[in-house]
């Protein structure tokens, strides 16, 4: 069974930075793209930064120069370093992956969210 695994968020004041980490987990055979999504209260979810097994990555404009996604996989491990927070960032954030299990399925995988909350 596969589990995403996020950790590091928390509450920190505008201007401030927070580095969160996705671990994955299970019988994992290989892992293609991951990335990262939040859902602010009200809203609909949306995607933050993604990265390719090559390193290739993607930002929603919000966040471009701010947000720096990473991954170790090695470790199947998602990163997502966050600086100059602001108010708006506050929402839930989760992480999501690309899978391959040993069944040899490949589905999307999906974390249970850490808190990111910004104060002004």
């Amino acid at each position: 069974q596969v589990q995403l695994v996020e950790s590091g968020g928390g509450l920190v004041q505008a201007g401030g930075s927070l580095r969160l980490s996705c671990a994955a987990s299970g019988r994992i055979r290989s892992v293609n793209h991951m990335g990262w999504y939040r859902q602010a209260p009200g809203k609909q979810r949306e995607l933050v930064a993604s990265v390719t097994n090559a390193n290739t990555t993607t930002y929603t404009d919000s966040v471009k120069g701010r947000f720096t996604i990473s991954r170790d996989n090695a470790k199947n491990t998602v990163y997502l370093q966050m600086n100059k927070l602001q108010p708006e960032d506050t929402a839930v954030y989760y992480c999501s992956a690309r899978v391959l299990p040993y069944e040899l399925i490949w589905r999307d995988y999906w974390g249970q969210g850490t808190q990111v909350t910004v104060s002004s």
